[in-house]
């Protein structure tokens, strides 16, 4: 499947749902990654990617920015407290603030170095603990918090768990969001984008689909 393949089948998607064209952002998760192969995507006009990790995400997009520079950068992986002000430096949009002490760390930092990146609010739809996330049942406070602490939370964040219907964890999310007025939706991927567009998803992370199985390192 190509990059090309899958912007097709988000513009049908959105046709399909109603939604307006371009109300969805592609977000290309290039984590574990080879650089040819990023690069080879960037090469066909792609800037918005999704990685992992910080350290990842530092030896990777600084260099590539000087050649490409209008990349719009996601973090999507859990962040540590010790590396948020470097993922603050790095990225655009960081998606999953989960928990108090991060979001106080953010806030701080975000008052010392005087931007902070657009922010999601990870929910643990599935309420499972191996899984990062703020419950649902807590999430209408956190939020609250968050916004007290003046971040720019922007929208929610999941991932459904893998043996449960995703349809039924993206609508939770959106019932979530709208009733905290926040309009970003960060959910769905390779096997589960279209159902996450159909429930007003606004940002959808691809992987595999796009750059083929993952290569360790």
């Amino acid at each position: 499947m190509t990059l090309r393949d899958i912007i097709d089948r988000i513009t049908k998607a959105e046709a399909a749902a109603g939604r307006t064209p371009g109300a969805v952002s592609l977000i290309a998760v290039s984590k574990v990654q080879p650089n040819a192969r990023v690069e080879a995507v960037l090469q066909e006009g792609q800037r918005i990617f999704g990685e992992n990790k910080v350290q990842e995400a530092a030896g990777k997009w600084p260099a590539f920015r000087e050649q490409f520079s209008d990349v719009e950068l996601h973090l999507i992986g859990p962040l540590q407290t010790n590396k948020a002000r470097q993922a603050m430096e790095l990225a655009d949009y960081i998606h999953t603030l989960d928990r108090p002490k991060l979001a106080q760390t953010l806030a701080r930092l975000a008052q010392e170095i005087g931007r902070c990146p657009d922010l999601f609010i990870q929910v643990n739809t599935g309420e499972e603990d191996q899984k990062a996330g703020i419950m649902p049942r807590d999430a209408d406070a956190f939020i609250a918090e968050c916004q007290a602490l003046d971040l720019p939370v922007r929208g929610l964040m999941c991932i459904p768990p893998v043996d449960e219907e995703a349809s039924l964890h993206f609508a939770l999310l959106a019932k979530i969001a709208k009733r905290n007025g926040l309009a970003g939706l960060s959910m769905g991927m390779s096997s589960d984008f279209e159902k996450a567009i159909a429930l007003g998803a606004t940002h959808v992370r691809v992987g595999s689909a796009i750059f083929g199985d993952r290569v360790a390192v």
